[in-house]
């Protein structure tokens, strides 16, 4: 397992692009100011010791050394002794409904990405608690099994949406079954459930579901996301809104938060109904629920002792530097009277 002790200039790679970007412009801009002199076929060989080989060169080596510097402040760090940790903790699932109707607008700037808010909150309260995420509309998927890496869990809590899934709906109870069928099997009460939808179940019995995970000892908290008013869903052509989705009469489809089924499975699975408003979802109380829930032990594989690695980056910085250090920008003149010589020889 690879982790960075500084991974924040990780995020300085993303600016070599631009790196690189700004010495193609220097060098197009440069080509056409010969170009305005004349036929650079013609002015080439008046440039004595010129060469576009070199400069090329220098500039790899830089861009390369400068993309192994930041990796080497990064700090890489490789596990070599994994070792199993106990833990005391609860299990949780989030389960996200995915449907088009959460890309309504009727919360800023979305739904869906205000669903996406609530879960990294959430994920960031959570402490030594295994985690699983499920995303669901007409089906449900597992989209995270049950782990303590909440790195993992952020990443995916951030990227995902409706086009994960295939078939569009809403089917609260399909998501209620398979979290029944991730949560670990023994009979212990800490397991909770959290759904995050607007709440329009349109496919199957979302209640029965919900008493089912209740008899096993599920408790099941409930986040809706939208407001009474309701908005349109919008519908999106290669990037951008083309509209918003219509019935088979033409007419918009508005999609309301349905704050009765909610309260209704958070009820019978002894949770939390939260509503998220205009201005914030309110996760405290939630959070406080979970944290006083029943902790059982469970082991997880866990790495405790890292190599560092950077000095191998550190090298390679050192090394192409020297190099671009002694390369000149011209052309090398014993080389070039030799190709002369030649030349003449002929």
């Amino acid at each position: 397992m690879i982790k960075f002790a500084n991974i924040e200039f990780i995020y300085g790679l993303i600016g070599l692009p631009l790196l690189a970007l700004l010495y193609y412009s220097y060098r197009r801009w440069r080509r056409k100011k010969l170009n305005i002199i004349g036929d650079i076929h013609l002015i080439k060989p008046l440039m004595l010791g010129a060469t576009g080989f070199k400069p090329l060169l220098k500039f790899l080596m830089i861009f390369v050394a400068t993309a192994s510097l930041l990796i080497a402040l990064a700090q890489p760090q490789v596990g070599t002794k994994l070792e199993e940790v106990k833990r005391m903790g609860v299990e949780v699932i989030i389960a996200v409904d995915v449907s088009n109707s959460m890309l309504s607008e009727d919360l800023k700037p979305n739904r869906m990405e205000r669903a996406k808010q609530s879960i990294l909150r959430l994920i960031d309260r959570l402490e030594d608690d295994r985690l699983g995420i499920i995303v669901f509309a007409g089906h449900s998927y597992l989209q995270l099994p049950l782990t303590t890496d909440y790195s993992a869990a952020k990443l995916i809590g951030s990227t995902i949406g409706p086009e994960l899934v295939s078939l569009q709906g809403t089917a609260i109870g399909s998501a209620i079954d398979l979290a029944v069928e991730t949560f670990s099997g023994d009979d212990s009460k800490s397991k909770a459930l959290i759904i995050i939808t607007d709440g329009e179940n349109h496919e199957d019995d979302a209640l029965s579901s919900a008493q089912a995970a209740a008899d096993n000892g599920i408790t099941i908290h409930t986040i809706g996301m939208g407001s009474s008013a309701g908005g349109p869903i919008p519908v999106y052509e290669n990037g951008r809104m083309a509209g918003y989705r219509k019935d088979n009469q033409g007419d918009v489809i508005m999609t309301r938060l349905n704050t009765e089924i909610l309260q209704q499975i958070a009820a019978v699975g002894s949770g939390e109904f939260i509503f998220a408003d205009v201005a914030d979802v309110n996760l405290a109380e939630l959070i406080n629920k979970i944290a006083s829930m029943e902790k059982e032990e469970f082991g997880t594989k866990k790495f405790t002792d890292y190599d560092d690695k950077f000095q191998i980056f550190l090298l390679i910085v050192i090394v192409l530097l020297t190099f671009e250090f002694f390369i000149s920008d011209k052309k090398n003149k014993l080389y070039s009277t030799m190709v002369r010589f030649v030349g003449e020889k002929k």
